[in-house]
Parts: C-alpha cells; structure tokens; sequence
C-alpha cells in the first residue's frame, strides 16, 4: 500500500507557484491576489480559510480575508461580492461554504464574476469544464485529479466509482474522470444515497472517491484488492484526548480498507491540502493574464 501523500505533493507544487511567481514579478506583472470572504463562526471554515491565507504568503501571494457576521443579509453579502468582482487587485476570490441558512448559496456563486471564480463553483466554468474547454476546474476534483497525475495512477479503462453527487465534489469529479485525457478515460459510475446496490458496485471498483460526509462508510468488505482510494471526506468525531476535542475522519475505514487498497489518501493530509494548492493554480492562471 502506498500513501497518497496530499501534503507533501501539495508542497512540491507550492514549490512551484512560488518559483513561477518570483519569474512573473521579475517580467513586471503583478503579484497574484487570493481573497477569501468568511461569513460566521463556523470552526472548521475557519481554520480551513486561514490556512488558505498561510498558502498565499508560502508562494508569495498576497492575501485579503473578509471576515463578516453571521447575521449579515444575503443583500448585503451580494454586496460584497460586487466590490471583489470590481477590485481589479483581487485576482481570484472564494466564499467560503457553508453560509448560514437564511443565505442562497447558489445566488451568492452566481453572483461571483466567472473569471475571478477560483473555487470552480460558478455554473460557466462547470459547463465549461463539461465541454472540456479552458476554465477554472473545481478546486476538490482537480486537487484529486492532481494526486493521480503525481502518483503516475493509471486511469484509462478503469473502473472509477464516485461515491457522492454533490456539484463540489461529486458531479465534477465524475466528469473529470470520464474526460478523453490523463487522468481520466475511466469507465465511470456515479453513486449516491439512492443507490441500491452500492455494495456490490464497489467492490468491482479500480478506483473509488468518496465523498458523502459520513465517517467510516466504506469498509474493507466493501472493495476489493489493489483498490485506489480518493477519500474526500473530513468529519468532524469527538475525542477528548484531543486538545481540540475533535479528530478528523474519512468517509473510508482507513485502518481496515488500507490492508487492500494499492494507494490510499489519509484524512487528514491527503486531499485537502491539495484543494487549497489547486485554488492557489487558478489565482495563478488569472494573474498571469494581467
């Protein structure tokens, strides 16, 4: 079994975009951007947006972080994603999800102009992404796509099993796996809550991304030997031996699924760092154009 090692590829990679940016300052462009808007007091949005602001200064990015209250109105965030979509600073900016309830997450990302859109999430990038043209992918989907390219995993002809169907994670990285490139050209299943068979359908999987949020789903009973495991998910489990009260779960049974898998991502250390990279390459790809 080898470990998709998530934190250190993500560095080898941050490695690069600072290398790059040195080069794009030194022809006189200007110095990439991130902006992130944190609605709330949500812990693990925190902890995730300021490690974000951490990336950016390790690659020499600059960095704003907009903090407002829990009560703001969905009138006054929309507000504040006009200004960030008409800062010509800001190269690329995010929402951090979840918003509070009284809050359409979809009219928010709707309202994000589509070129400074660097989490993926506006609809013209999706749809440009499932016509294979040249957008900002999904952060999550293209973090995953960029541990299998690192890894040299093969894809084509494979059996990929996508466990989840949400528009982050779920759909995309669907999509992505099923697209006439490297990785990708695997024979895709997409599957979800209303699955019957979702047992049996595992275990005929070469590759499985699970992404439901639910912690230890999937048991070595369910795959079969020499598996590849993407695992997405990151629980939040009480354990008070833990100065943060809390560990970080998977939605795979890491100490079970890890004796048959060939490669497996951990929780934590294997996709998120790679989501974070991945939003650091699009604010790249907006700057270099400027």
């Amino acid at each position: 079994m080898i470990l998709l090692d998530g934190k250190k590829t993500s560095f080898e990679i941050k490695e690069e975009i600072a290398e790059e940016v040195t080069k794009l300052i030194a022809r006189g462009g200007k110095k990439p951007h991130l902006a992130a808007v944190l609605v709330g007091n949500n812990g693990a949005s925190i902890t995730y947006v300021n490690a974000k602001v951490k990336d950016c200064e390790e690659v020499g990015f600059d960095s704003s972080l907009i903090k407002l209250s829990e009560t703001i109105s969905e009138k006054e965030l929309l507000e504040e994603v006009e200004k960030l979509n008409s800062d010509d600073a800001i190269d690329g900016f995010i929402v951090q999800l979840p918003l509070p309830k009284h809050i359409d997450e979809q009219k928010v990302i709707m309202a994000i102009d589509p070129t400074k859109d660097v989490d993926g999430f506006h609809p013209q990038n999706l749809g440009k992404m499932a016509l294979n043209l040249p957008t900002f992918l999904p952060a999550t989907p293209m973090g995953i796509m960029d541990l299998l390219d690192r890894y040299n995993i093969e894809t084509g002809g494979k059996h990929c099993v996508v466990v989840g169907r949400s528009h982050i994670v779920g759909l995309p990285a669907s999509i992505l796996m099923g697209r006439n490139s490297y990785p990708g050209n695997a024979t895709v299943t997409l599957t979800h809550s209303r699955t019957s068979n979702l047992k049996e359908i595992l275990q005929t999987a070469d590759i499985i991304i699970a992404a439901l949020g639910k912690p230890d789903f999937i048991t070595a009973d369910m795959v079969k030997d020499g598996v590849v495991i993407i695992d997405v998910g990151t629980t939040r489990v009480v354990d008070k031996s833990k100065k943060s009260g809390y560990k970080l779960k998977g939605d795979v049974d890491f100490a079970g699924v890890s004796k048959k898998a060939s490669y497996i991502t951990p929780v934590p250390g294997g996709v998120g760092p790679m989501t974070r990279v991945s939003l650091l390459k699009n604010t790249l790809i907006t700057a270099r154009t400027k």
